[in-house]
C-alpha cells in the first residue's frame, strides 16, 4: 500500500514537471500563451478590438505563424481577431512587453509589433 502512494505521489510530481516544462517557449523562441491587456481599441488585422484584456495564443497553419486574440472577461460575445505574423529574432531575451502601433489613414491604432517579456523573438505584423 505504501509502495502505490510513493508510485502516485512520483507520477503526479512528474506531471506537474512536464506541465511546468512546457509552458514556457516554444522553438521559435516564444511561448505559445500570453495574455495582454489594450487601454485603446486596437486594430489587429481584419478586425477593431475594444479595450480590455486578451489571451494571444501563437499557433501554427502549415508554415505560417498566427497570433489569435480571444477577449477574456467580455459581458457580451468576445471579440476574436486571427492575424499572421512574422517572428523576428531578439539579441537577447526582452525584459519587457512591448506593444508598437502605427496609425492608419482613419486615425485607428493598428498593432505594428508586439515582444513578450522573456521572449526571444518579436511578432511583427
Amino acid at each position: 500500500m505504501r509502495s502505490l502512494k510513493v508510485l502516485i505521489f512520483v507520477v503526479v510530481c512528474v506531471l506537474g514537471v512536464s506541465v511546468l516544462l512546457s509552458a514556457g517557449p516554444n522553438k521559435f523562441g516564444v511561448a505559445d500563451t500570453r495574455q495582454l491587456k489594450f487601454e485603446h481599441p486596437t486594430r489587429v488585422g481584419d478586425v477593431v478590438l475594444p479595450i480590455g484584456e486578451y489571451q494571444v495564443l501563437h499557433t501554427m497553419d502549415g508554415d505560417n505563424h498566427i497570433m489569435v486574440f480571444k477577449q477574456v472577461h467580455a459581458k457580451a460575445t468576445p471579440a476574436e481577431a486571427k492575424v499572421k505574423c512574422s517572428l523576428i529574432p531578439l539579441q537577447a531575451k526582452a525584459d519587457q512587453t512591448q506593444q508598437v502601433y502605427v496609425l492608419n489613414a482613419s486615425n485607428e491604432r493598428v498593432l505594428h509589433e508586439l515582444v513578450f517579456r522573456g521572449d526571444t523573438a518579436k511578432h511583427v505584423f
